[in-house]
C-alpha cells in the first residue's frame, strides 16, 4: 500500500491560504453584495458578512482602510467591495479583506451626506428655534474662507460698496482637500474666542461635490452650531446645498449673496434716513404750530391778561358756594333735630320704666331676667326690681302653674 502524506490542520490551512493568495483574480477583486452582521469594533476594525441570494462571504476591513470611508456601513446596504480573498489559518476560515467599499448604485459621498444630515436633524441642529438673528448693522465681520479665491474678492467688493462702515477680518483657511474641515472649524472657534465679530461668513466658490465636501463634514457642522456669533453659510452656487447650510443661522445662495445678506445697502439707508428726517421735521412743525395756537388762545384769556380780575371772580364764586353750603348744613341739622325728637319719644313710650311705674316688676337671677318659673329652684336667690328700688328675695316654693 502506497504511503500517504499526513498533514497537520495548520499545514492544510496554510496551504489553502497560499493557494488563495496565489490566485491572481483574488488579489484585487470586486464583490457585490448586501451587508449583514455588521459590527464596528472598538479597535476601529469593521467586521461584516456579504450576502446574496445564493451564499454568504465573511469580510473584514481594518482600521487604516476604514478610516478613509466617506459613509457609515449599515446592515441591509448594498455595496461593491474591493479587496483580496485569503484565509485566516487559525480558524481555517476564508474571508475577504476589504480595502475599500462604495454603495451600489449611489455615490459614497451622497450616502455620507444623507447619513450625517439625518443624524444632525435628529439632534435638533437644524431647528429654527436655535438659529440666531443676523445683526441689522454689524460693525465687525469675520470671513472664514480661502484668502486667494474669487469668492473672498467678491465679498470684500460688495461689503465695501454696500456698507463701508463695517470692519472686515479675513480668517484664511483651506476650503478643500485633507485638513480643510478641521481648519475651518478651528477658525470659527477662534473667531468666537476673540469675541470681536458681530457675524461670521464662511464658505467658498463653486465646485464639484468633492470640492465642497469640507462643508459637509461633521466637525464643521458642530463648530457652526457651537458658535455664539451668528454664522452665514455661503458655499458654492445656488443649486449647491451642504450640511453647513442647514446648521448655519442663515444660508446664502452664493458668497456674493452672503455679503448682501450680511450688511444693509448704505444707499437705501441714506434714503431711509432722509425720509425719516423729512417726516420728523414735518411732525415737529405740526406740533409747534399746534402749541403756538394753544399759546395764542391762552394769551387771549382774561385770567392771564388780568389775574386780579380772575381772582375777584373766583372770590365771588367762593362766597356763593359758601352760602349754599351753610344753608344746606342748617337744613340738614334741622331735619336731624326733628328725627332725634321723634326717636326719643318712641323710646320713652316703650321704656321698661314706664311698665314698672304701672305696678309691674322685673325678676332677675344672676343678672339674667327670669321669664319662667321653670328657671327657678327652691332656695334660689333672686332680685325683684320695682319702679323705685328693689328687693333681694329667696325662693320658698316654685309653682309651675298659677
Amino acid at each position: 500500500m502506497r504511503q500517504q502524506n499526513v498533514y497537520t490542520v495548520s499545514q492544510v490551512n496554510h496551504v489553502i491560504k497560499l493557494m488563495l493568495e496565489d490566485y491572481e483574480p483574488f488579489r484585487n477583486i470586486y464583490v457585490q453584495g448586501e451587508i449583514s452582521n455588521y459590527k464596528a469594533h472598538s479597535s476601529g476594525h469593521k467586521y461584516l458578512t456579504l450576502k446574496d441570494e445564493g451564499g454568504v462571504l465573511s469580510a473584514v476591513m481594518f482600521r487604516s482602510d476604514a478610516a478613509r470611508l466617506r459613509f457609515r456601513p449599515e446592515n441591509g446596504m448594498k455595496i461593491i467591495a474591493r479587496g483580496r480573498i485569503s484565509c485566516y489559518p487559525k480558524y481555517g476560515q476564508y474571508q475577504m479583506y476589504i480595502a475599500n467599499m462604495m454603495p451600489d448604485g449611489i455615490g459614497a459621498l451622497t450616502v455620507a451626506f444623507e447619513q450625517l444630515k439625518q443624524r444632525l436633524y435628529a439632534e435638533g441642529l437644524f431647528d429654527a428655534e436655535r438659529k440666531k438673528p443676523i445683526p441689522r448693522l454689524p460693525q465687525n465681520i469675520a470671513i472664514v474662507t480661502s484668502p486667494t479665491g474669487a469668492a473672498v474678492r467678491d465679498m470684500l467688493r460688495i461689503l465695501k460698496k454696500r456698507y463701508p462702515l463695517a470692519a472686515v477680518q479675513i480668517y484664511p483657511v483651506l476650503v478643500q482637500g485633507e485638513g480643510a474641515a478641521a481648519d475651518i472649524a478651528n477658525a470659527i472657534a477662534a473667531v468666537n474666542r476673540r469675541g470681536e465679530a458681530d457675524v461670521i461668513i464662511t464658505g467658498r466658490g463653486g465646485g464639484s461635490l468633492e470640492d465642497l465636501w469640507a462643508f459637509n463634514e461633521e466637525v464643521v457642522a458642530r463648530a457652526i452650531a457651537a458658535s455664539d456669533i451668528p454664522v452665514i453659510s455661503a458655499v458654492g452656487h445656488e443649486p449647491d446645498v451642504t450640511i453647513s447650510d442647514f446648521v448655519a443661522d442663515a444660508r446664502a445662495s452664493t458668497p456674493s449673496n452672503a455679503a448682501e445678506i450680511c450688511v444693509p445697502d448704505s444707499a437705501e439707508l441714506r434714503r431711509f434716513l432722509l425720509t425719516a428726517q423729512n417726516t420728523l421735521r414735518g411732525d415737529m412743525q405740526a406740533i409747534l404750530s399746534s402749541k403756538r395756537m394753544q399759546l395764542e388762545a391762552l394769551d387771549k384769556r382774561r385770567k392771564l391778561r388780568t389775574p386780579s380780575g380772575y381772582i375777584q371772580d373766583k372770590r365771588y364764586e367762593l362766597g356763593h358756594v359758601s352760602s349754599q353750603l351753610t344753608a344746606a348744613m342748617q337744613g340738614i341739622l334741622a331735619a336731624k333735630r326733628q328725627e332725634f325728637i321723634k326717636q326719643a319719644a318712641y323710646l320713652d313710650a316703650y321704656s321698661p320704666l314706664k311698665v314698672l311705674a304701672r305696678g309691674y316688676s322685673v325678676v332677675t337671677k344672676d343678672g339674667q331676667v327670669v321669664s319662667s318659673s321653670a328657671k327657678l329652684r327652691r332656695e334660689d336667690e333672686i332680685f325683684v326690681r320695682f319702679a323705685k328700688g328693689g328687693a333681694v328675695c329667696k325662693v320658698e316654693q316654685v309653682k309651675r302653674k298659677v
